[in-house]
């Protein structure tokens, strides 16, 4: 897939996962805005309810009032109705009240001559009956016990402040169940601002005449957002949950995407080095064999050898190379087992740059050694320490200018040794410092086109460090060398 190709599912994918957020936040704001309908309905509701009981009541009283302004003795228990004040005993007297009111000598309401005990006229203690003011027409209790009533009948548990408003007074006569101090009672007027009644818009009106409301039932709920968002919270963190989720998987797949491009890409690498490696080594077996079959050259014993020297050389050389490859697939599948024994890694530094003098000479180079180290042997598989050393020094070779210097240092460090090969090449930018020792990376040369390999001799140190519960690291600058620090611990356990 082209690059092109790849920024296109990516640019489909982003706007899927976007425009998948944004419709949830829809949902989620629609859902807060029915439980807020829901909620403002159910408080109106209530508070309806409340006022309609309340004024029952309050005919309930007036009437009975009325009677024993009449002689008639007439009471209520109003303990009970506060206990229960939807009772339907305590409202079915109502019409018995009014009924036996009738009953009275009507002439007598009208007949202001009629004297009371105490000197007080009929009309105006009947005045006093029907125009109680508002802190006299509700029982505080009783206002608390249908509040209560009617709240959790509708599921609201959240806390709430309420209070009865004397319209005509401007003032508040009921707050949280007890008479204001306006009133000359128990509660002090100043905690009224804390209950927010003042701005709230729950609020309905009660007993209405002509003139108006006498008063309004106002209530205020402090933790109403919260309650509001308590039935949201469960489909909010549930779209966090699976958006974090999308989220991670598309930042996944982005991330697959590219790595297996770039896996693509150093596979290709991979594939033309390996078939430029071959290629030669083919080609020149094939010419020796051909000279071999020329007849000028088959009756020349001396030729005929030196080319099946050349045939056999090219052919160790394939050899090599498709052991490398072969090596690789067994270290990926972990499927080796190291031989343990005494190494003097001294002695293996000093033997592998042997091989290497001779090149660096030839290039006016040199190699030079500081072995610090006071006790150079260490638990390991001889074979592959001296390939991961081999490896290094290769690669310090290969990526240096005309004039290679490389230096191996050593010394003992936290209970094991550690190997320092620093070369004056080309260096690593950041990104080759990442994935050096990643499977077929190659550093790009530059004008360096010389440089062969198929990028698997630095995976392989790192598998073979790895295996020896040792480590590497690398420093670099860009231009100016790299150095590559290997630790191995002085004694392991190698895994059964």
């Amino acid at each position: 897939m082209n690059r092109t190709g790849i920024w296109t599912i990516i640019i489909l994918m982003s706007a899927g996962v976007v425009g998948s957020f944004f419709i949830q936040l829809y949902w989620i704001n629609y859902s807060l805005e029915l439980n807020e309908s829901k909620f403002d309905q159910n408080v109106f509701s209530a508070l309806t309810n409340v006022a309609t009981q309340l004024e029952r009541i309050n005919e309930v009283q007036q009437s009975t009032d009325l009677l024993n302004l009449y002689g008639e003795t007439v009471s209520l228990d109003w303990d009970e109705v506060a206990r229960s004040p939807y009772s339907s005993h305590d409202y079915s007297i109502t019409a018995r009240i009014i009924e036996r009111i009738f009953e009275l000598d009507s002439v007598s309401l009208a007949n202001h001559e009629v004297m009371m005990e105490g000197g007080v006229l009929r009309d105006e203690n009947l005045r006093k009956t029907i125009d109680k003011p508002l802190q006299e027409r509700v029982e505080p209790n009783i206002l608390d016990q249908l509040l209560s009533v009617e709240f959790k009948n509708r599921n609201i548990t959240t806390d709430y402040n309420y209070g009865l408003y004397a319209v005509r007074d401007g003032k508040f006569a009921i707050i949280n169940g007890a008479l204001t101090h306006f009133f000359d009672t128990t509660i002090d007027a100043e905690n009224q601002e804390a209950t927010g009644l003042e701005a709230s818009r729950y609020r309905v009106r009660l007993f209405i005449d002509r003139d108006g409301p006498l008063g309004e039932l106002v209530i205020n709920f402090p933790n109403r957002g919260r309650f509001i968002w308590e039935d949201a919270w469960v489909t909010l963190l549930g779209s966090l949950l699976f958006t974090t989720l999308i989220l991670f998987c598309f930042g996944y797949t982005v991330f697959v995407i590219f790595r297996q491009k770039h896996l693509s890409e150093m596979k290709s690498d991979f594939i033309n080095n390996m078939t430029h490696e071959f290629k030669t080594p083919i080609a020149t077996i094939s010419l020796a064999a051909d000279s071999i079959n020329s007849p000028s050259i088959n009756e020349k014993p001396e030729k005929v050898l030196r080319f099946a020297n050349i045939i056999k050389q090219e052919n160790e050389r394939m050899l090599g190379q498709v052991e490398k490859v072969l090596q690789m697939a067994v270290i990926d599948k972990k499927q080796f087992n190291l031989k343990v024994a005494n190494v003097d890694v001294h002695e293996s530094i000093e033997k592998c740059i042997k091989h290497f003098v001779f090149l660096v000479d030839k290039r006016d180079g040199s190699i030079t050694t500081s072995l610090n180290a006071e006790d150079p042997v260490i638990k390991g598989d001889k074979m592959h320490i001296e390939n991961v050393l081999n490896n290094l020094l290769d690669n310090a070779y290969k990526y240096s200018p005309e004039n290679p210097e490389i230096k191996v240092r050593t010394r003992n460090k936290n209970g094991g040794l550690e190997v320092r090969i620093s070369d004056n090449g080309i260096g690593l930018s950041s990104e080759a410092k990442r994935n050096i020792f990643d499977k077929f990376y190659r550093v790009h040369t530059g004008n360096l086109h010389d440089v062969k390999g198929f990028g698997l001799g630095l995976t392989y140190v790192k598998a073979m460090m790895l295996a020896h519960r040792g480590e590497i690291s690398v420093e670099s600058t860009l231009g100016k060398g790299s150095t590559f620090i290997l630790f191995f611990p002085r004694n392991f356990e190698q895994d059964r």
